[in-house]
């Protein structure tokens, strides 16, 4: 009997934790996970790099008076000279498949600049080789396409905008280069904004996102992709970040049939509303965007707007910050015809803006009057780079900015010592020497001040990141 009592006991203690975790009503994710993970895949890329490392980098750009060519010259007299092949660096992301004839689905950053990019199935064993269809950089996201014999798993966008606080959610990817890695959590937060970009509005979750998760799919209850896991926060635990389907469906779709994309562009310089500006302008919260310039020539000025208007509503839905009025208007196709509401004065106006088309920073149109003095070419080349200063507003915004500041690369000149240390378009050249260049003018002061030492340091930024480049005046 007592033994028959002790079985008992035990049967009951393995069980109730069972039966308590059903009662909770927590989910199962054995078939999503099983479903779902057919249609994800593994990506590695390679690249060609410059040889050497920053050191050796360095001494091949040092003029001959530098105080390291000696040094330099003595090492190769006794150890030889060192060659600087080009180096093959590799790395992992992850992708998913949405149609059965091998389009797939992306970061743009896991692919970005490859030289060759392998697509790993979880169902079969040699990779095959894929090719970039399109890519959109401002968001981050990118479709491939094999070719695999068709009939392939695939994955559906869901409507982000519909998914809530707290729903449960599935990543799978490939971090660490763990392949086919499924971690769940809850969906945290919505509309995040963490300056990975213009158009940050990122989905906030605590599944398990690694490096090399990076491309891989967010995904809900029903097994629809809500999300495009993107990014993380280097030194937290449990927080990362995915973009929103509604935003990357539309993107991907475009991709797919070949269009450009566009987005639309009012030609404004916005500032974020404080207790103060609010008070002062009227309101009685800070929701609104104020608008701090408006860029002569462009939609925003033809339409009327003025500087200090604040911009409230758009074709009748609320603005409550720069970041929304940005990808609002973004999401609009150039051309098309928007109603504004603009607070003036106390007094409310409406009025219809016929939208531009926004330009990638890169390749941002000059503007009259936007910083640069008449007298000055609206380009300048020097160092082997094509410069001008950055303008305000929106293009500070999509260059990680905080305010309009340094001179943006334009261009580079091949085979330019600038060339050589890569520095790229889109750069933005924010010091010399320690000194800050915001006109081309500045940069030639700085650039006639070292000619003895033959060599000027540039502090740069580039997707929100500052780096170091030094370049070799005696090469140019």
């Amino acid at each position: 009997m007592k033994r028959f009592l002790a079985v008992a006991s035990l049967i009951t203690f393995l069980v109730m934790p069972s039966l308590g975790l059903a009662k909770a009503g927590l989910p199962d994710f054995t078939d999503l996970a099983e479903r779902a993970g057919k249609a994800v895949v593994n990506i590695s890329t390679t690249k060609s790099v410059a040889g050497g490392g920053p050191f050796q980098q360095f001494m091949k750009n040092a003029p001959r008076n530098s105080p390291f060519r000696d040094f330099f010259d003595q090492f190769e007299r006794y150890f030889g000279q060192q060659e600087m092949q080009p180096r093959k660096l590799t790395s992992l992301g992850s992708g998913f498949i949405i149609s059965s004839d091998g389009y797939i689905v992306t970061n743009n950053h896991v692919v970005a600049e490859a030289d060759e990019i392998k697509v790993k199935l979880l169902s079969r064993d040699k990779p095959y080789t894929a090719k970039v269809v399109g890519r959109d950089q401002e968001t981050d996201l990118a479709l491939l396409k094999i070719e695999a014999g068709g009939n392939l798993p695939v994955l559906e966008f869901g409507n982000s905008d519909a998914t809530k606080v707290g729903e449960w959610v599935l990543a799978i990817g490939n971090p660490f280069g763990l392949g086919h890695t499924v971690t769940a959590g809850i969906v945290s937060a919505k509309g995040r904004h963490i300056g990975a970009g213009p158009f940050d509005n990122f989905l906030q979750t605590d599944a398990s996102i690694n490096p090399g998760n990076s491309g891989g799919p967010l995904i809900n209850m029903d097994g629809k992709v809500v999300g495009i896991n993107t990014a993380i926060v280097p030194n937290g635990q449990g927080i990362g970040f995915a973009t929103p389907a509604s935003l990357a469906d539309k993107i991907i779709r475009d991709l797919k049939s070949g269009k450009k994309i566009k987005r639309g562009w009012l030609g404004i310089s916005m500032q974020e509303l404080d207790e103060d500006t609010a008070k002062a302008v009227g309101l009685k919260d800070t929701k609104g965007v104020l608008v701090a310039q408006v860029l002569p020539g462009d939609p925003a000025e033809k339409a009327g707007v003025k500087a200090g208007d604040v911009i409230l509503k758009v074709n009748g839905q609320d603005i409550d910050s720069a970041s929304t009025l940005l990808a609002r208007v973004a999401s609009m196709h150039p051309g098309e015809k928007i109603n504004v509401g603009v607070l003036r004065q106390g007094r409310m106006h409406d009025l219809t803006i016929t939208l531009g088309e926004r330009k990638p920073a890169y390749v941002t149109e000059q503007k009259r009057g936007g910083g640069v003095k008449p007298q000055q070419p609206a380009t300048t080349t020097m160092l082997g780079l094509e410069l001008r200063p950055v303008e305000g507003g929106e293009e500070a915004q999509a260059l990680g900015l905080t305010k309009p500041q340094g001179l943006l690369v334009l261009g580079v000149k091949n085979g330019s010592a600038a060339s050589q240390v890569d520095i790229l378009p889109g750069d933005v050249i924010l010091e010399a020497n320690q000194q800050a260049v915001n006109t081309v003018d500045q940069l030639k002061g700085v650039i006639a001040g070292s000619k003895q030492k033959g060599l000027v340091m540039l502090l740069l930024k580039r997707e929100g990141h500052n780096f170091l480049r030094a370049i070799a005046l005696d090469k140019q």
